[in-house]
């Protein structure tokens, strides 16, 4: 078992066995040279069947050394390239769920690499899900917290949901290709785990006011795996392999506790609802997608912006049973301008300007964005529902 989620186990030993051996995945592989030992492993479990797959640009990066080395073994292999969007975006829709699944379907596969980022991940584990199919985790840039996460984030007729389907049962991060990701996919990656900061506290506020279930310990496993990334910001911003070593196991530990919890709460608050409203209207507008994690840190900023003005507000807080807690937890959170020069440390866009989001979205989403998961009970939520 890997060391990383030993770590993870020892923090969470009051689960039940059960479900910290549904966080086990096996291997697990955070090392230079990783890819050379995906072949190997389906030749292993006997698989005769495999489907890869990448978009355009991931199968250059890792999917056709993918495919010849599966193939030198003697396994058969279906690359299937998800087809972009008529803006030029892959996007994990219905069309790129039934494009995999119709190839799993055609060649009979038995497992399905998933060779690509967080939307290729989210199309895979759907479909091989749908199939009743494992998958296996190649990620390609270090960019967003999901690799193993058992819930899909899927567009479905313009709206996002998430959805359950499955998580991999193995991960093979390679840090030579993980360090050569784009710059702005290494910010993206930090962008995501900078949204913890307001998506814990969303997550305290909604189980002390909302009656949301709630466990320290998973909160604890995403905080450790936040402070991590924070203290060594610097060698992320520099994208060395340790660099990227730090953020890519804080992105797998974030997953994990999702995993233990069975929930997003710990990683996705009211930050991760701007985001997914702003890609909602940019879908609905028929605009460029932006990245998922650059959405998010500069969401934090926004939301924490909006947060620490609540608190400072004579009756800002009217709407909670315990302000002065509140305001303490509030108290607590970086603001604004430090998590912007965060983002700019790491070369990711720090405001909503950068990113591309306009003022009328922006206030039209601090607005209505909660109503993206109205299940959640967000600090947004209660301020929104005044």
């Amino acid at each position: 078992m890997s060391s990383l989620i030993q770590r993870v186990k020892q923090i969470a030993a009051g689960f039940d066995a059960e479900t910290l051996r549904s966080i086990e995945i096996d291997p697990l592989r955070i090392e230079a040279g990783a890819i050379n030992e995906v072949a190997p492993y389906l030749k292993e479990k006997q698989y005769a069947q495999v489907v890869i797959a990448a978009d355009s640009i991931t199968y250059e990066i890792v999917g056709r050394t993918l495919e010849e080395a599966i193939t030198a073994l003697g396994i058969a292999v279906q690359v299937t390239l998800i087809k972009p969007n008529p803006q030029g975006d892959v996007i994990a829709d219905e069309a790129s769920i039934v494009q995999l699944l119709l190839d799993i379907q055609l060649k009979q596969a038995q497992v399905v690499v998933a060779a690509g980022s967080g939307t290729i991940h989210d199309i895979s584990r759907y479909a091989a899900y749908t199939a009743g199919i494992p998958f296996v985790s190649v990620p390609t840039a270090p960019s967003v917290d999901g690799f193993n996460s058992k819930g899909a984030p899927i567009i479905l007729r313009g709206e996002k949901k998430t959805i359950a389907a499955i998580g991999p049962d193995a991960i093979f991060a390679d840090l030579e290709i993980l360090a050569q990701a784009p710059p702005a996919m290494v910010a993206a990656g930090f962008g995501d785990m900078l949204g913890k900061f307001t998506s814990l506290l969303d997550w305290s506020f909604g189980a002390t006011e909302g009656g949301e279930p709630y466990s320290a310990e998973v909160a604890e496993i995403t905080q450790v795996a936040l402070n991590k990334c924070v203290d060594n910001i610097e060698r992320i911003a520099r994208r060395d392999q340790e660099g990227i070593r730090i953020l890519i196991e804080a992105l797998i530990e974030s997953g994990l506790a999702m995993l233990l919890f069975g929930q997003s709460h710990s990683a996705s608050g009211a930050e991760h609802h701007l985001s997914h409203f702003w890609e909602m209207e940019y879908i609905r507008l028929g605009k460029r997608q932006l990245l998922h994690g650059a959405k998010v840190g500069v969401a934090c900023a926004e939301i924490s912006k909006l947060y620490h003005r609540l608190a400072a507000e004579e009756a800002g807080l009217a709407f909670t049973e315990k302000p002065e807690q509140l305001r303490m937890a509030i108290a607590a959170l970086p603001d604004e301008t430090t998590i912007r020069n965060w983002l700019r440390e790491v070369g990711g866009p720090s405001t909503t300007e950068e990113l591309g989001v306009d003022a009328e979205l922006l206030m039209r989403s601090l607005q209505e964005a909660h109503q993206v998961r109205p299940n959640r009970y967000t600090l947004l939520r209660a301020y929104n529902s005044l």
